[in-house]
């Protein structure tokens, strides 16, 4: 038992260090020690989806909740992995779960919220996220999803408040600065665009769609050599099956601009 404990804890510190690939090996070799806990299959979970392995992480969250039906934090984590899969109703259901569990989880309202938003039931979308927004005024979270709900509403001004106050709050979110710049963008005003994209880069280099977003600003203003090199890092950065078909759109038009 001290050995399966001493797994768990340095393969907890190293998912906590960012060494996936070590934490995975550690906590493989804890399950064979003992049957795994709730808590392990959570840790498994984690691990296995950092390292790209999807269906194993699902199975490693499926079990933990065979153990702990009501561990919301296995909920979330099996809710975010099937949404990043594209199964966005069996997420939906996890969510749901948490809620039924605690109706006051603000983030279970938002991933509730960004599942019907990602099938366009906009109503249920804004009704959601609003609820979230109640519970916790000040989550960057929520107001950066009730941003872009309103704003793929029409509801300019709205979604324009929404990304302030985030902002506001937390300066550093690069994913904030490039919801402002594609607001921008959308309304004409390029320049205010171009330096949103730009913070957004700063902070975030890899943020492949600030590069997409700055590369179709250059585009716009003729700056075809610098659009170009915008583009060329989005191919590079952006590596998510779900995004091929933009990533093929972009190829061609990088083939158009050489």
């Amino acid at each position: 038992m001290e050995k399966y404990d001493q797994l768990l804890s340095e393969g907890r510190q190293a998912l906590e260090e960012g060494d996936y690939s070590a934490a995975l090996k550690l906590l493989q070799q804890a399950a064979k020690i003992n049957e795994p806990s709730a808590e392990l299959c959570l840790l498994l979970g984690e691990s296995f989806a950092e390292c790209d392995k999807p269906r194993e992480a699902r199975k490693a969250l499926e079990r933990g909740l065979e153990l702990d039906p009501d561990s919301v934090d296995i909920l979330y984590m099996l809710g975010d992995l099937l949404l990043e899969s594209g199964l966005g109703e069996e997420a939906l259901e996890q969510y749901q779960k948490i809620l039924a569990i605690d109706d006051t989880e603000a983030d279970a309202w938002v991933s509730l919220a960004l599942v019907h938003f990602n099938r366009e039931r906009f109503d249920q979308a804004e009704g959601a996220c609003r609820r979230a927004v109640a519970l916790e005024p000040d989550s960057v979270f929520a107001l950066n999803a009730l941003g872009d709900i309103c704003f793929a509403q029409g509801q300019e001004d709205e979604a324009l408040r929404c990304y302030l106050r985030a902002l506001e709050l937390d300066p550093e979110d690069a994913q904030i600065h490039l919801n402002l710049a594609d607001y921008y963008y959308d309304s004409g005003d390029l320049n205010q665009a171009e330096s949103f994209c730009r913070d957004a880069i700063e902070l975030d280099p890899n943020l492949t769609f600030a590069w997409l977003t700055l590369g179709n600003l250059y585009l716009d203003q003729e700056r075809d050599d610098e659009a170009l090199d915008c583009f060329k890092k989005f191919l590079r950065y952006e590596n998510d099956p779900a995004s091929q078909q933009i990533r093929t759109e972009v190829a061609a038009m990088v083939e158009g601009l050489k």
